[in-house]
C-alpha cells in the first residue's frame, strides 16, 4: 500500500495541491492527467490509497494531539531533537501553551506542524468521486464499495476539523476553477449543519461498507460498516456534549453574514440521537464478531497476570475482536520505544528510550482495588500515599516483593498495573511469555529503568506499559518490535459512550445504564458500579443520581482509554480542561538515588488552560486570504 500511496501522491496529488490555502479548495484545469489517473482500475485504486493516506496517525506523538496535548503524558525537555526530530514537539507545545493564530500548532485546516492537510484530503475524496464512474475495467461491486470507503473518509476528515476547530466549511463538491475569488472565499458552516452533514455521509455509505474484512491478508485497516456507523455515533455525542450543545461562550458567534454558528440552547434530543445511534452501532460491532478482549494465550500464568493482559491486548494485541478501527499507517514503533522500559543495564544501547512520561494527575486518577477513586475509598490510606512501605508477597505479580515502592502504588485496580511501570513494578512479556515476571523494574536515578542517559528517562518516574506489545523484546543492544494496529475506536469506547448517552437522557441512572459500564468494569477485574459504591466509596449514593453517574463514567473513560488519546477529546468536550488541565505537573524526583530522596512529588511544569483552548484557532493568514471566515472565540 506504501508503493502505491507513493506513486499515485507523484502523479495525482501535486498537481491538485494548487491554492488550497489562498481558496481552500479548488480543482485545477488538468483533464489529461485527470483522465490518466482515472484511466483504469489500477490507477484509480491508486487514487482510493491517497484518499486513504491523509488519515491522521493517532500513535504518532508529534501528530497526535491525543497523546500529548492533554497532559496525561509529559516530556523532559532534554534530547527531544533526538527523539522527535524537532525540539519541541507540536502536540507537546499545546500542552504547555505555546500556541498560537499566528503559527498554530498541528494546524489540520492547512497541513502544517505535522498536520494532514484536511481540506486537501477532502478535495482529493471529491476528485474520485466525481471520477470513479471512468475505469471500464472496475467491477460494479468494487466501485460500489471503493465510493462507500471514500464517501467515509470525507466524513471522518469532516469530523475531525470540526472537533478541532467547531464550525468548518462543508465541501460538498470542490470549486470550479472559473469560481471567482470572491465565489472561493467559502463561509464556516454552523456546527449542527456540519454534524448533519457528516451523518447523512454516514448514513449513505454504510450500507455499501463491508459488515467484516474478508481478506484480511491484504485489506484489514479499510473502512467496514461497524467503523461508519461508530463514527456516526461518536459525531453525534459530540454534538450532545457540554461544549457544543447550548455553551453559552460561544452564543454570540456570528459570521459576517450574521449567521449563528453553534447551537444556541441545550436539548436532551440530541443526547436521545446519540443513544440511537450509539445502539445500532454497538449491534452491527457485535454482529460483524466485535467483543471485549480476554486474553487466551499461554496456560500456566497466574490470574492477576491474565486479568492484566486482558487489559494490554485490547490495545495491543494486532486486530483483536474489540478492534473495531485500527490504524495501519501509525508509528507505534516509536510509541512503543518511548514507552518501554530497561530491566537491565546492558540494555542501555537499545533504542528503548522510556520518555513518554505518565502525570501524577493521570496515575491518580485510576481507582483502588475495590473500584472507587482513591481519594474516596473508605479503606485506603489516602493521606499517606506518598510515603513508602516495603511489597511484600500478597502484591506479588503486580510489584517486586521485597522491595520499597511508595504506598500510592499498593491496593490499585488491574488496570493502573496493566497500564503502567513504575519503580518497584514488574514486567510481563519481553519476549518471555511462559513466566508471569520477565523483569523487576527500578527507576531510580543509575537504575537500568532510570535516568542514565540524559535522552532515556522519564521525567515523572512513569512510563505506559499499556502501549507496549507484550511481544515487543529487548535483548542487550537490541530491540525487536511487535506492530500492532493503534485503536483509532474499539469496543469499549462505544460501551462507555452509550453509558454516557443512556445517563442524559433518564431522570436517574438504572439498570440499562449500569450494564454498559459494568460489562467493562466486569473485564477490568471490578465489581459493579453498585456494589463498589454501597460498600467502599465515601460518596456512596453517587450512582443513584443523574449528576454522580456523570462523574463515575467520566472517571471510568479516563482510567478504561488512559494514553490512548480519547481522555483529551473527553475533556474538551465534557468542558472540563479549564480545571484538569491547568494542574501542575507533577511526578517523581528522578534525580533522586535513594528510596528517600526519590519519593518526594516534585512540580515539574505549570499549565494553564483558557476558554479559548477548547477549540483550535485559525491561522491568522488564512483568515487575512478569506475575510468570510471568522476567528474561533479568544483568539
Amino acid at each position: 500500500m506504501k508503493s502505491n500511496i507513493i506513486i499515485i501522491l507523484l502523479l495525482v496529488g501535486t498537481i491538485f495541491f494548487y491554492s488550497c490555502n489562498e481558496y481552500l479548495d479548488v480543482i485545477p484545469d488538468n483533464v489529461a492527467t485527470l483522465e490518466h489517473a482515472y484511466s483504469n482500475r489500477a490507477s484509480a485504486e491508486r487514487a482510493l490509497f491517497t484518499c486513504y493516506s491523509y488519515l491522521p496517525d493517532p500513535a504518532n506523538p508529534n501528530a497526535s494531539a491525543g497523546l500529548l496535548s492533554g497532559r496525561e503524558l509529559w516530556l523532559a525537555t532534554e534530547g527531544l531533537g533526538n527523539a522527535f526530530g524537532t525540539t519541541n514537539p507540536p502536540s507537546w507545545n499545546i500542552a504547555r501553551g505555546l500556541h498560537f493564530p499566528d503559527n498554530p500548532m498541528l494546524d489540520y485546516w492547512n497541513g502544517l506542524n505535522y498536520a494532514m492537510p484536511l481540506f486537501v484530503a477532502i478535495r482529493d475524496c471529491n476528485i474520485f468521486l466525481e471520477n470513479i464512474h471512468k475505469p471500464v475495467d472496475l467491477e460494479s461491486f468494487e466501485r460500489t464499495r471503493w465510493i462507500a470507503e471514500v464517501k467515509f473518509l470525507k466524513a471522518y476528515y469532516h469530523f475531525y476539523l470540526l472537533r478541532m476547530y467547531g464550525p468548518i466549511p462543508i465541501i460538498k463538491e470542490n470549486i470550479p476553477v472559473s469560481a471567482t475569488p470572491e465565489e472561493a472565499r467559502v463561509y464556516r458552516d454552523p456546527v449542527e449543519d456540519v454534524v448533519e452533514y457528516i451523518v447523512a455521509l454516514l448514513d449513505e455509505c454504510a450500507p455499501d461498507l463491508p459488515v467484516f474484512i474478508q481478506n484480511q491478508t491484504q485489506e484489514l485497516g479499510r473502512i467496514t460498516r461497524p467503523i461508519a456507523l461508530a463514527l456516526k455515533a461518536k459525531t453525534l455525542v459530540l454534538l450532545a456534549s457540554p461544549i457544543f450543545n447550548g455553551n453559552p461562550y460561544y452564543t454570540n458567534v456570528t459570521d459576517n453574514r450574521g449567521i449563528r454558528l453553534f447551537p444556541q440552547t441545550e436539548e436532551v434530543s440530541r443526547w436521545e440521537a446519540a443513544a440511537l445511534a450509539l445502539d445500532a452501532a454497538i449491534e452491527c460491532a457485535h454482529d460483524a464478531g466485535h467483543r471485549l478482549y480476554y486474553y487466551n494465550g499461554y496456560s500456566g500464568l497466574s490470574s492477576r497476570t491474565i486479568n492484566k493482559l486482558h487489559l494490554r491486548g485490547a490495545v495491543t494485541d494486532r486486530w483483536n475482536d474489540e478492534l473495531i478501527w485500527g490504524s495501519t499507517k501509525n508509528d507505534e514503533y516509536h510509541c512503543q520505544i518511548f514507552s518501554a522500559v530497561r530491566t537491565n543495564h546492558d540494555q542501555f544501547p537499545s533504542p528503548i528510550r522510556s520518555i513518554l512520561a505518565p502525570t501524577l494527575d493521570a496515575v491518580e486518577r485510576f481507582y483502588s482495588n475495590h473500584g472507587v477513586p482513591i481519594e474516596e475509598d473508605n479503606t485506603y490510606d489516602y493521606e499517606n500515599r506518598y510515603q513508602m512501605a516495603t511489597v511484600g508477597i500478597d502484591h506479588e505479580h503486580f510489584l517486586t516483593t521485597g522491595v520499597e515502592t511508595a504506598k500510592l502504588h499498593f491496593n490499585r485496580e488491574t488496570r493502573f498495573y496493566a497500564s503502567l511501570s513504575f519503580d518497584g513494578s514488574v514486567l510481563f512479556g519481553n519476549g518471555q511469555l511462559r513466566q508471569d515476571v520477565a523483569g523487576n523494574i527500578q527507576m531510580k536515578k543509575g537504575d537500568a529503568g532510570g535516568m542514565i542517559g540524559a535522552e532515556k528517562y522519564s521525567i515523572t518516574g512513569y512510563v505506559p506499559k499499556k502501549l507496549v506489545n507484550i511481544e515487543s523484546s529487548v535483548d542487550l543492544s537490541t530491540w525487536t518490535h511487535h506492530r500492532y494496529a493503534f485503536p483509532y475506536i474499539r469496543l469499549a469506547d462505544l460501551y462507555l459512550m452509550y453509558a454516557e448517552a443512556l445517563n442524559e437522557i433518564k431522570a436517574a441512572p438504572d439498570d440499562e445504564v449500569y450494564y454498559w459500564i459494568n460489562e467493562v468494569r466486569t473485564r477490568a477485574s471490578l465489581g459493579t458500579v453498585q456494589t463498589s459504591w454501597d460498600t467502599y466509596s465515601t460518596r456512596s449514593t453517587d450512582y443513584l443520581s443523574k449528576e454522580g453517574m456523570r462523574r463515575i463514567i467520566r472517571r471510568e473513560r479516563l482510567n478504561e482509554l488512559a494514553f490512548e488519546g480519547p481522555a483529551y477529546w473527553d475533556q474538551l468536550r465534557w468542558l472540563e480542561a479549564e480545571n484538569t488541565m491547568s494542574r501542575p505537573i507533577r511526578g517523581w524526583n528522578v534525580q533522586g538515588e535513594t528510596s528517600a530522596d526519590y519519593y518526594r512529588v516534585t512540580q515539574i511544569a505549570t499549565t494553564t488552560f483558557e476558554k479559548r483552548h477548547y477549540l483550535m484557532p485559525i491561522k491568522i493568514e488564512t483568515l487575512a486570504k478569506n475575510p468570510n471566515l471568522v476567528q474561533n472565540p479568544g483568539w
